[in-house]
């Protein structure tokens, strides 16, 4: 019974966290904007994790994989909180920039842990439902944060937004602590880690890749239509602007449309974990959401692009749990930090590219027609990542009960 539990108290602790995360990012653009009066202070908000993930990528795996994974997650958590408190008392931009950037830097370590925490507390035939509750939460703090936010900040104030997801930190830490431990055997392990132990670590993942081929085909394709759909959102609100007309009101609720329509998904993908097969979710579902971005930037009107966004939140959902599940399953869980680490940040850096190719394009030419054009480039790539999983030979990549190496 406490082991059917342990899944739903990490799901809760995340979630809560992510609520958090979307009441303090609407506070913190609204204190940067009223301390500076700067859009441009604002917009230096979003460069700061990509800075954050080149500094650290390289080399937090290697910490990842070689300590108590359920420990990091913890003093990760705690050492956010406390940096977040901190915040409402600076009154410099650029301190509040250095601040931001620690956070962020300690923040890299999260998400590659929790990844390999999921899959050693997760028996395998669980994991894509796992997933798919994970995705539904994640949607569903989307769409609640930014109106509690809101309301919040109308009623209280941007600083006590702030010291909220300072709490939900502590909370998320809290409940992981609550948590069984999952690495004994790294408790007695202490590698020093200096160049030598880096090298090697990459030469590990660079054997991984060659020995694993048809996942590194299926793993490039997936983040190759992933990573342009990335840069094609950073181009929606100005065509849903410029091109479509719209106010900022009717962006907002395409927004918040938007994220019903990925809880949705997630429900649905959860509900439907043990029917529907996991290559269909990784490929169908990755191929409908491409299909979504071409549909959105077809569109001609608030109604068009309402019902595209939806199209394309819900079968988000059902391609984000059937790669999570992916990867859970055919990557070694010894080496799951190192590799998602160096693969974020590869990531990290085409996404930062293909985002400023769309930007100069659009500029260029019609930003409708650019952005069809990339989404087509996305739904093709789809389109062969589909072919590729549908492959009989190769339906043990997909199996539920994969044993991953401990």
């Amino acid at each position: 019974m406490r082991a059917a539990k342990n899944p739903l108290l990490l799901i809760a602790g995340i979630g809560i966290s992510h609520l958090g995360n979307w009441i303090y990012l609407i506070a913190l653009n609204l204190s940067i904007l009223n301390l500076t009066g700067s859009a441009a202070a604002v917009a230096g908000l979003y460069i700061i994790r990509p800075i954050a993930v080149l500094i650290t990528n390289t080399w937090s795996g290697s910490i990842i994989d070689r300590v108590n994974k359920r420990s990091l997650m913890i003093m990760v958590d705690v050492i956010r909180g406390i940096f977040v408190l901190c915040i409402p008392f600076l009154g410099s931009l650029w301190t509040i920039y250095a601040l931001l950037l620690l956070i962020n830097i300690t923040g890299s370590f999260f998400g590659p842990s929790s990844s390999v925490y999921i899959t050693k507390l997760v028996p395998a035939e669980n994991r894509k439902r796992f997933n798919s509750l994970m995705s539904m939460i994640s949607s569903g703090a989307f769409l609640v944060g930014p109106a509690l936010s809101g309301f919040l900040i109308m009623l209280v104030g941007t600083n006590l937004c702030i010291f909220i997801n300072a709490i939900t930190f502590f909370i998320c830490a809290f409940f992981i602590y609550l948590l069984p431990n999952v690495d004994e055997k790294v408790e007695n392990e202490r590698e020093q880690i200096n160049w030598q132990t880096l090298i090697q670590d990459w030469l590990v993942i660079r054997d991984f890749a060659k020995s694993a081929k048809y996942f590194i085909t299926v793993y490039i394709l997936f983040q190759s239509a992933m990573l342009v759909g990335f840069a094609l959102d950073s181009q929606e609100a100005t065509f849903i602007k410029q091109h479509l007309q719209l106010s900022d009101q009717d962006y907002g609720w395409i927004v918040s449309i938007t994220g019903l329509g990925a809880l949705t998904g997630g429900a649905v993908a959860a509900f439907a974990s043990k029917k529907i097969q996991l290559r269909l979710y990784l490929g169908v579902g990755m191929l409908l959401t491409a299909v979504g971005y071409v549909f959105f930037y077809a569109s001609f009107n608030f109604i068009s692009a309402t019902l595209a966004f939806i199209f394309l939140g819900f079968f988000m959902a059902f391609a984000n749990t059937g790669y999570q599940t992916f990867f859970q399953n055919n990557v070694p869980v010894e080496m799951m930090g190192r590799f998602g680490s160096i693969a974020e940040m590869v990531q990290g850096i085409i996404q930062i590219g293909l985002t400023l190719l769309l930007g100069l394009t659009a500029d260029w030419f019609s930003l409708q027609a650019v952005c069809i054009i990339f989404s087509i480039v996305s739904t093709v790539i789809a389109g062969i990542l589909l072919g590729s999983v549908m492959i009989p030979a190769k339906s043990m990549y997909f199996e539920e009960n994969v044993k991953v190496p401990l």
